[in-house]
């Protein structure tokens, strides 16, 4: 019972998080250790339970989803954004499947979340000051204009959130535009690339971990993605 409270409360950590300019990773390890919540599940559990936040993206965002499955290959546009999407996804699907084991067991820790969410906070208070005192003109206006080489600047900017205690859409909404994209479109285009990217981590993850998952820890995994997702 202790168990499920305390991931009851992972999960409602991760909802709040998640789409805030603020790591929800790094604050899902920091409470994960003061709670003391089971180490041989820790890891694993702070990435499933995203899947809860995908799940809400894919319902907030259900009719242009929709439209877009069903105009596919009718409506360029529509295959002009999963293409930058795909584009975007790339290069954390590369370094995921390459380093995200070690990235795990070298940085999955409260003092390096700690002090990234210092540094990275200060970092992106510096972009957002220089940006409001020297805006860029915002060529972009929708998601369905943006470039191949935006999209890949944003899936760069993205890859920074492979370190604890950096925000994902933080680092993607800040590369979307200084990629050129105005803050709407920079802040759309994150939430969709959040449907391949943390969908993709926790499929990965999942798998790379099956064996070692018991009944109960299954449970556990599923109570947190469902508490995250009614949060988000």
């Amino acid at each position: 019972m202790l168990e499920l409270i305390k991931a009851i409360v992972l999960g409602v950590v991760e909802g709040i998080t998640e789409f805030l300019p603020v790591s929800s990773t790094g604050h899902l390890i920091i409470v994960a250790a003061l709670l003391d919540f089971g180490q041989s599940l820790r890891d694993t559990f702070i990435i499933f339970i995203q899947l809860g936040a995908v799940v809400a993206v894919v319902l907030f965002y259900w009719r242009d989803l929709w439209y877009q499955l069903t105009h596919f290959y009718r409506d360029r546009a529509v295959l002009r954004l999963w293409g930058a999407i795909c584009i975007a996804f790339l290069p954390a699907a590369v370094i995921g499947v390459l380093f995200g084991s070690a990235i795990k067991a070298r940085l999955f820790s409260p003092i390096t979340v700690a002090s990234a969410l210092i540094a990275v906070g200060i970092l992106f208070i510096i972009i957002e000051k220089r940006a409001a005192n020297q805006p860029a003109p915002a060529t972009t206006q929708t998601m369905e204009q943006i470039t191949s080489r935006q999209a890949l600047i944003v899936g760069l900017s993205q890859l920074f959130a492979f370190i604890p205690g950096t925000s994902r859409s933080g680092a993607s909404i800040i590369g979307g535009m200084l990629a050129g994209m105005n803050r709407k479109t920079a802040t759309q285009f994150s939430f969709y690339l959040s449907i391949p990217t943390l969908g993709g981590a926790t499929i990965y993850d999942l798998w790379e971990n099956r064996a070692g998952l018991t009944n109960g820890d299954l449970g556990l995994l599923l109570v947190g993605a469902v508490v995250s997702g009614i949060v988000a």
